[in-house]
């Protein structure tokens, strides 16, 4: 089940990381009040063509070993439970747990 999830995410990311520069001008017209408010709608409809995916809102960060999506480090992509039982075990390299 984990795989699943850990593939679905990961066919988010694709689109989110390649539609990125398209999206952000579009998204920065769309914020700034000054101009028009029929040019702010072209561009909010242009945003809406876009695909869905290709939204970064739309990623969620998950563990890599179990598909976990609360609490999830962004630097290592594990949650603090797994964290917890790496250390614990001794497979981190460099991380010692502190109580017993």
């Amino acid at each position: 089940m984990s795989e699943k999830r850990n593939i679905r995410d990961h066919r988010r990311r694709l689109p989110a990381a390649k539609y990125e520069l398209r999206r952000k001008p579009h998204k920065a017209f769309c914020r700034d009040p000054n101009p028009p408010s029929d040019m702010r709608d072209k561009h909010r409809y242009k945003l809406s063509k876009l695909p869905r995916n290709s939204s970064s809102a739309r990623v969620r960060n998950r563990c890599i070993f179990t598909g976990r999506s609360h609490s999830v480090y962004k630097f290592f992509r594990i949650p603090r439970i797994v964290s917890r039982g790496l250390a614990s075990r001794g497979s981190s390299m460099g991380i010692k747990k502190s109580s017993r």
